[in-house]
């Protein structure tokens, strides 16, 4: 099978018809192909390349493997610093475009020019390639010859008026979706499965959900053939499903899209914000997982797809001899705080927001975003003329302060957007509370993660932690000024166990990755309460059962800003699999037949769970004694040592109501005497230890009445009985309120 990108020959087709008008000198800036009155501006960035051409293909040209037409760009004439550019007047419609670059290939030096390649322009606003998703390319090849779309200048969309959210993000409750795998079981009913317009029809899910904010994994232009492999566990190939390795950072994936690569890609961006209008009409923002950190062209042996063959050395972070640093464990280091990089980086975010009306962006392994460039020094980076000895620091060393982050956190365009930082990266730099901010980045907040599994899970030491968690992490937030909506909350997300299978395994099962179960975490704070597996005693079940809410309560009541991953409101499980990257089937799709069963009630109980979180859980600021207090088993007698695996609060929320909430993670029950408030009771609202759908009072209980008169000789003696690992909501009433 071909791995590697194609080579074009120079030669164009025989009797292709005039595509454009004689080529003009054209402009610098801006960079990418620009439409303009009469023509098309045509602009890249390289800074070692002795020769460029222009490259234009016909659909038809692309696809059978030749070149359409050729501009050799002047070397004097298009070229202005260390960008190259040419104007084309009378462009033909339906044209695609590529450059091929001539200079030194010397990988000891880092430089890759290769005349047999023809590159992406990393501008590109549409990449076309294959049209289906998993479909091989010509030849069975899983790199075809890519190129991007040429843009017409009265190409719009009807936004219909559209206008963002802009929620307070202290009331988000975020999503975390996989465009494809949302609706391609068959059991989605859509009519166009894995698409953008397949989960367009499932909004209304998330809406009743309690959804407000859709954390979309890559939707960047991608491969997902990178890791094509006949996989005999599972008797199918393997896929780079999850898309963490970007071709290019302007396009939509088109095999996201219904209409693939008709009309140049264009369709696919049009179905792309017809998807993101569609949400904003719900009140559901659209944040983008923006991979950053790394490119699809691997270590120093990859493919030459784009940004290797344009300028290597500046797109990347390389060693004297040639060598890439690999902060990312993907094999190569994007060059993020490089002027022409960071300036390429803050383009591209400011193009999804201006031109696709995204809300926010999650950067996947965002402390390499901090990290010194290549070469770094004054000079290089800010072209200063003063002298700059003994101000070089080695590449890659953490900056306090980073141009491209500070370049983000105050750019005019991006203000208001949503900016939020998995502060780590595959180098070891852990920022969880420390990342370069502006007083604006949220944080992926790996320690909630952590604490909340242990203590949940009933691990002694770990109160005190766990209720730093309820607050929204001060500990790590509060002294650099932030808040608690700072802290993105999460127990579970893409990469890892799901929540079911976070309650359903000691260790990983990862043997349908057809890699003898070596791949994948090790260390995942998880525990099978009893039983490995999927087949266990009724017991087992009954308690997975109460742990499943237990971690949503944690989660829900916890200030900050929760994340829930897509199925965990069903209980969807991989089977122990933490590590489900190549998997395109039924292991990472979304089971909407099990959505419509919910034969354990855990959908109904997180609906309404989310939404009671919504309307009253997300306070401004970090709660203090005036809104706060702490309990034990007696009231304002917390219990904060080594063994204690109970915690107790009372809140005064935002609708000015006063809530009881407890998590009892022993094995032992316990009998809770409650604060006493004269002229008033509390009220149940949640006790995971109750089978559904009594585990939350709601409306939809048609003999609500009844249950709430059961609690009421308990509660009228201020007493609550709570079993073990079991949690509850108790919300406080007028004494006359029924």
């Amino acid at each position: 099978m071909e791995t590697s990108t194609s080579s074009y020959s120079s030669s164009e087709s025989v009797d292709v018809k005039k595509l454009a008008g004689s080529p003009k000198r054209g402009r610098p800036l801006p960079f990418g192909a620009t439409p303009v009155e009469g023509g098309v501006n045509f602009s890249v960035h390289s800074s070692g390349a002795i020769a460029v051409s222009l490259c234009l293909f016909t659909e038809e040209d692309l696809q059978k493997g030749r070149v359409s037409k050729e501009f050799p760009l002047h070397p004097v004439f298009n070229r202005t610093g260390d960008v190259w550019h040419v104007y084309l007047p009378d462009v033909c419609p339906n044209l695609l475009y590529g450059y091929r670059l001539n200079g030194k290939f010397s990988l000891e030096e880092g430089c890759c020019y290769d005349l047999s390649r023809i590159l992406v322009d990393p501008y590109a606003k549409a990449v076309v390639s294959r049209g289906k998703y998993g479909a091989l390319g010509p030849g069975n090849s899983c790199w075809p010859q890519m190129a991007g779309m040429v843009p017409q200048l009265n190409d719009e969309f009807d936004w219909q008026g559209d206008s963002p959210p802009r929620h307070k993000q202290k009331d988000l409750i975020i999503y975390e979706l996989h465009m494809r795998g949302f609706t391609q079981h068959p059991s989605s009913n859509v009519d166009f499965p894995g698409t953008y317009l397949g989960a367009l029809e499932k909004l209304p899910h998330l809406k009743d959900l309690g959804i407000n904010a859709i954390e979309l994994m890559p939707i960047h232009e991608f491969n997902e053939l990178e890791y094509y492999s006949y996989n005999p566990v599972m008797g199918d190939h393997k896929m780079n499903y999850w898309g963490y390795s970007t071709i290019n950072f302007f396009s939509p994936m088109t095999r996201y899209a219904s209409s693939g690569i008709q009309n140049c890609g264009r369709d696919a961006i049009k179905e792309f914000k017809t998807f993101v209008r569609e949400a904003h009409k719900l009140g559901i923002e659209v944040f983008m997982d923006v991979v950053f950190n790394h490119t699809a062209e691997g270590n120093e042996m990859g493919p030459i797809i784009s940004f290797r063959g344009l300028d290597n050395r500046v797109y990347y972070m390389t060693a004297p001899k040639g060598e890439f640093y690999n902060y990312s464990g993907c094999g190569n280091t994007f060059n993020c705080n490089h002027p022409v990089v960071r300036r390429f980086i803050v383009d591209c975010l400011r193009y999804w927001v201006l031109e696709m009306h995204i809300d926010g962006f999650r950067f996947d392994l965002a402390s390499i975003l901090t990290r010194a460039s290549s070469l770094w020094d004054k000079a290089n980076v800010f072209g200063t003329s003063e002298d700059v000895d003994g101000d070089s620091v080695t590449t890659g060393t953490p900056l306090s302060e980073p141009p491209l982050i500070d370049m983000i956190s105050n750019d005019p365009v991006l203000r208001g957007v949503k900016l939020i930082a998995e502060a780590w990266d595959s180098g070891g730099l852990y920022q969880v509370g420390n990342f370069p901010h502006w007083g604006i980045w949220s944080e992926w907040n790996g320690q909630y993660r952590d604490t909340v599994r242990l203590f949940i899970k009933g691990t002694d030491g770990l109160a005190g932690a766990f209720a730093q968690c309820l607050c929204g992490s001060p500990h790590l937030y509060q002294d650099g000024g932030r808040k608690p909506w700072h802290s993105v909350n999460f127990v579970t997300a893409h990469d890892g166990f799901t929540l079911l299978d976070l309650v359903s395994y000691n260790s990983k099962h990862n043997i349908a990755n057809g890699e003898s179960n070596n791949d994948g975490e090790t260390h995942n704070n998880s525990w099978n309460c009893g039983e490995e597996g999927e087949l266990v005693s009724i017991r087992v079940r009954r308690l997975r059962h109460r742990q499943l809410r237990n971690f949503l309560v944690a989660l829900m009541v916890s200030q900050g800003v929760p994340m829930v991953t897509m199925g965990d409101e069903y209980a969807h499980t991989k089977g122990g699999n933490n590590n489900t990257y190549c998997h395109d089937n039924a292991i990472n799709y979304f089971r909407w037949d099990k959505l419509r069963t919910d034969p354990t009630g855990l959908f109904r109980f997180s609906r309404h769970l989310f939404n009671f979180r919504r309307q009253s859980l997300g306070l401004g600021d970090f709660p203090t004694a005036e809104r706060l207090e702490w309990h034990g088993v007696v009231p304002e007698t917390p219990d904060w040592s080594e063994t204690s695996r109970f915690v107790a609060f009372s809140l005064v929320d935002a609708k000015k109501r006063e809530l009881y909430i407890a998590f009892n993670t022993s094995h032992l029950p316990v009998l809770v005497t409650l604060p006493e408030r004269p002229g008033f009771k509390w009220q149940p609202v949640v006790d995971s230890s109750k089978p559904a759908p009594y585990d939350f009072l709601a409306d939809d209980i048609p003999d609500l009445a009844t249950a709430y008169a059961q609690y009421s000789p308990l509660l009228n003696a201020q007493i609550y009985p709570m079993i073990s690992y079991s949690s509850v909501i108790l919300v406080l009433v007028p004494l006359n309120e029924d």
